[in-house]
């Protein structure tokens, strides 16, 4: 194939969930399984290979709605997987996210001690996730998978997170969500930035050539072939101490809405501060063929306009000019929201469990999930900002600062409190339909 031509990439054995944005509105749900039985658990995947939805069915019966499987490498070693084979996989996702937890920043309150049980556990196999426009279709999609694993006893359901758009279609810090995601050669979806190139799609599915020029497959090729990694987040929001923050550090409510937007880069409506970085514009926040259509180099190289150290712009530098190349680190983020909104003007946490399901889809755990979480997130050496963290996601501690540049004096912020907790999560392998079939015809060798 000449280095040129992009890849054909087979949806018809992909999963539909890798590559597919969400549907707005949306329900969804997360299903955690523990296999007690090799037998059953290969069953399970036999079942489920004619319950996936592939990449190629864009147009379901149901609407957007699709039924999505992971398997954690506990999952993989349940169902018999020879040592050779699971030897090949990504050393990360060899080790699972508990592992990583000091790498990750996840410490103090966000410890895996702390976790959410079964979350980080070797019980933690194969997760199932159905998404769908609304509740009604989403039972529907439940109720398909359902036969799939409700008449096997050596499958056990131990843990299940419901997740639904609130009646704003934002997330519960107030600020659209799911607004960006990368353009993927041959994937036949366009990305959300007309200004980005589209990127190979060995960066997002494995198999294929990467940006690199690489192609990382685990073995055997059956096996990893149009598959890819995801590394779900069960993330705790506290609202309620994210709206005291900007109370406190505002000379008023128009001055919180700035802070906000500085902190994330966008205003809550989801338009970008860099095409209106003085006011909020709600029409643009809304039109989505317009608002993720920027960059940064020419027109914002110091962040005046988009700060260099919020959330966005660590997640995403674009054209920046940073430690590391942009292209080689992008994911597809999709985030669900979990758990009742926060009343509106309520600074007092009630209590409730709430916050996003968040799952990092791509082909290199390592340079992507990782490298974006430790050296993006959780440090600001990348853009000449020292040890600062993003100061909406990062493993703050209280002691953390945000700075704003401004003319003629900077803006800072002090003593940022950690603003979203891990609960718990894992890192999972999402295998190709064939893949799933080979994995429920495997049989144990004396």
């Amino acid at each position: 194939m000449n280095e040129h031509t992009p890849a054909t990439l087979e949806l018809d054995d992909i999963q539909r969930g890798v590559l597919s944005p969400r549907p707005t509105p949306y329900a969804a749900t997360y299903i955690l399984f523990r296999i007690d039985d090799r037998a059953q658990g290969r069953e399970l995947m036999r079942r489920l290979s004619s319950v996936v939805t592939s990449a190629a069915d864009s147009v379901s019966p149901l609407g957007d709605t699709w039924v999505s499987v992971a398997l954690t490498y506990q999952g993989l070693k349940a169902l018999g997987v020879p040592q050779a084979s699971l030897d090949t996989f990504a050393w990360e996702f060899r080790q699972g996210m508990a592992a990583r937890a000091a790498a990750l920043g996840d410490a103090d309150d966000s410890d895996p001690a702390r976790w959410e049980p079964p979350l980080g556990t070797p019980d933690a196999h194969v997760l199932l996730v159905a998404l769908a426009p609304d509740s009604a279709r989403l039972q529907t999609a439940v109720d398909s998978a359902r036969p799939a694993y409700e008449a096997l006893p050596g499958v056990t359901a131990i843990w299940r997170q419901n997740c639904h758009a609130l009646p704003t279609e934002t997330e519960p810090f107030g600020y659209r969500d799911g607004i960006s995601h990368p353009a993927i050669q041959g994937s036949g979806i366009a990305g959300s930035n007309p200004l980005e190139q589209p990127l190979k799609a060995g960066e997002f599915v494995l198999g294929y050539p990467d940006e690199l020029g690489g192609t990382q497959t685990p073995q055997p090729d059956v096996l990893g072939r149009n598959g890819t990694y995801v590394a779900f987040r069960k993330l705790h929001q506290r609202v309620a101490l994210f709206r005291r923050y900007l109370k406190d550090n505002a000379t008023g409510p128009q001055d919180e809405e700035l802070l906000a937007a500085k902190i994330m880069g966008r205003w809550r409506s989801g338009a970008p501060l860099a095409l209106c970085p003085l006011h909020d514009d709600p029409d643009l926040g809304a039109d989505a063929a317009r608002r993720n259509a920027f960059l940064y180099q020419q027109n914002d190289p110091a962040g005046f306009t988009t700060p260099g150290g919020c959330h966005i712009r660590r997640a995403n530098p674009r054209d920046a000019a940073v430690a590391g190349v942009p292209r080689l680190h992008r994911m597809i983020r999709r985030g669900t929201v979990y758990g009742p909104p926060l009343p509106d003007g309520v600074l007092d946490d009630d209590g409730a469990d709430r916050g996003l399901m968040f799952a990092f889809i791509g082909a290199h755990l390592g340079r992507q999930f990782e490298f974006v979480q430790t050296e993006w997130l959780n440090d600001g050496v990348f853009f000449g900002a020292g040890p600062a963290r993003d100061p909406l996601t990062g493993s703050a501690d209280g002691s953390g600062d945000f700075t704003i540049p401004r003319r003629p004096v900077r803006r800072r912020l002090y003593g940022l409190p950690r603003f979203v907790v891990t609960r718990g999560g894992e890192y999972g392998f999402m295998p190709s339909l064939t893949a799933l079939r080979w994995l429920g015809d495997l049989t144990d060798r004396a």
